[in-house]
């Protein structure tokens, strides 16, 4: 009966050691990550930088042949997605959020 109960004290102490390791890697986890200059603890919520729209999009709309109506469209883009693409025409792919807004009638608002 005595190695038995030994036995289980053994067993029942390899599970807290489990747990504890367990518990360990979680809050590592949980610690702040190193994005670049930004450090973001991944249980915050995280806020997008802010960026300038009015430069970005001027920079977008340069070869536009209606500057104000990419302007204005471009800056609404910009406020809500907090990204502008790079070139003047295409290249969405680095801003899925401005490449998925439309319009009322289901056309792409941002230039």
């Amino acid at each position: 009966m005595n190695l038995f109960s030994g036995f289980v004290i053994a067993i029942l102490l390899l599970q807290a050691l489990a747990e504890a390791s367990s518990i360990n890697k979680a809050a590592n986890a949980l610690a702040p990550v190193e994005e670049g200059r930004n450090v973001v603890a991944l249980d915050s919520k995280h806020h997008p930088t802010k960026i300038n729209c009015g430069s970005a999009c001027s920079r977008r709309c340069k070869k536009a042949s209606r500057k104000k109506r990419c302007s204005r469209a471009c800056k609404s883009c910009c406020m809500r997605c907090h990204c502008v693409p790079p070139g003047t025409y295409g290249h969405t792919n680095a801003c899925p959020c401005y490449a998925r807004l439309k319009t009322h009638g289901n056309k792409l608002k941002c230039p």
